[in-house]
């Protein structure tokens, strides 16, 4: 196939094929094709992030202080909402459609050459993972903010053999086929990504997730940080903002501000803060330069507003709802609630509909449908929300239908547009539409 003569319609559309034709692979083959391509990695000074829950905030949180202390950073997340180029940031900007096809040429004129050694092509996130490689490297970033895919052992991400930090946060129950049923096998996934002697930050409120972490820690010898909830206190919370502070006993008391109404930002918020300050041996960030940063971080998705009063949240777990109902409950007091809700069809969407229905009163549901092949009939979660709740509830399969039904419904009270991320990026795409039209 003639990589170098792809558009780059062409080369997004090759990559979203990428799943019926590969398999996961080992680390072996990642790292075989990282040497092939000059060893990007060992280029640049690299964070490294996991967990369940939160991973995509406490990168976030990260690349937006590096940012402020002036520093040229990279950031690697997913999933993309609308557009592959989301996952690949440097210095708060987007990648362009050139720079991604450019990486991608480069990375798939390996990938031929490589297969010839008897290698296999890389998958989906791997082959993303690799483009990102090359992009970061190609840009000269001094810093690298790299948020895992799925798991951490075994992650394509964690072929990086030198991380200046790891972080590992919240640790729930999901993609439980993968990584185990219990939260101590999930724990031992995301504990994969601990290096020798390297600093681990993490979150210390799950005893069973601690316990495998601190073991592991030891094991390497890596100095551990561990967050809990009495290292953090929130002194104001508004619709727009919130006022914490954190005394973690690493580090002395300092005072921030988030836009955020997201109550759990605020542990996220610390684990990043703790993160920059184990690896600031120099002392080179200063606090003032901190505040800024994590002031101004935006993440797309997690309990984002993107109109007045209309709220995203791509919450799709049990852990992740039930932080979503915690913060729509302290807002439901003074705003009447309408509910957008779809899931796909591998998610426990049963216990997500049941848990946010025993805590919220909601006014009116309105279900769709997202996620493709794995979607969810309307039927299926309306019959839920009826059984669960007393809300009034509508269904409209078509997204943009239902997100119009939403929007007209909500009158003067406020929006929630919920249950996976799939939603969210459809509600993005048809904002981002209509402010074209």
């Amino acid at each position: 196939m003639a990589y170098d003569k792809m558009t780059y319609e062409e080369a997004a559309a090759y990559i979203e094929e990428t799943p019926k034709f590969t398999k996961k692979n080992t680390l072996e083959n990642t790292k075989a094709i990282l040497r092939h391509l000059g060893e990007p990695q060992e280029h640049m000074k690299i964070l490294h992030v996991a967990g369940t829950n939160g991973k995509g905030s406490v990168c976030s949180f990260l690349a937006s202080m590096l940012h402020a202390a002036g520093k040229h950073t990279g950031l690697f997340i997913s999933p993309h909402l609308v557009d592959v180029n989301e996952r690949f940031v440097i210095d708060e900007k987007q990648v362009s459609n050139e720079e991604f096809l450019g990486a991608f040429r480069i990375v798939m004129g390996c990938v031929e050459r490589i297969q010839k050694e008897g290698y296999a092509h890389p998958t989906y996130f791997e082959l993303l993972f690799l483009v990102g490689m090359v992009l970061f490297d190609k840009a000269k970033v001094e810093y690298l903010v790299l948020e895992t895919g799925l798991g951490g052992r075994l992650d394509a991400t964690n072929a990086i053999a030198h991380p200046m930090v790891t972080v590992i946060t919240s640790i729930g129950l999901d993609h439980t086929e993968y990584l185990g049923d219990t939260v101590r096998d999930i724990a031992g996934e995301k504990a994969g990504i601990i290096k020798k002697g390297v600093p681990v930050i993490y979150d210390g409120d799950c005893p069973d997730a601690v316990e495998v972490i601190r073991s592991r820690a030891k094991e390497l010898g890596a100095p551990i940080f561990e967050i809990r909830k009495e290292m953090y206190k929130i002194s104001s919370m508004t619709n727009k903002r919130i006022d914490f502070s954190i005394n973690s006993g690493y580090y002395d008391y300092i005072e921030f501000s988030i836009s955020s109404v997201a109550e759990y930002q605020v542990k996220n918020a610390t684990l990043a803060v703790t993160a920059l300050k184990a690896l600031d041996r120099e002392r080179e960030f200063a606090d003032a330069v901190i505040k800024q940063g994590i002031t101004h971080m935006r993440w797309q998705g997690r309990m984002e507003t993107v109109l007045p009063q209309v709220i995203i949240d791509g919450a799709h777990n049990e852990a992740g709802v039930e932080e979503f109902v915690k913060t729509a409950k302290r807002l439901e007091a003074d705003y009447p609630v309408t509910l957008l809700f779809a899931a796909v069809g591998d998610k426990d969407y049963r216990h997500m509909i049941e848990k946010i229905c025993r805590g919220l009163r909601i006014e009116r549901v309105i279900v769709t449908e997202v996620g493709g092949y794995r979607s969810v009939n309307v039927k299926e979660p309306a019959a839920l929300f009826k059984k669960f709740g007393d809300a009034e509830v509508l269904a409209y399969p078509d997204v943009e239908e239902a997100f119009s039904v939403a929007l007209k419904k909500k009158g003067d009270g406020i929006l929630f547009c919920v249950g996976s991320l799939y939603l969210v990026g459809s509600i993005k795409s048809i904002l981002r539409r209509t402010a074209h039209d």
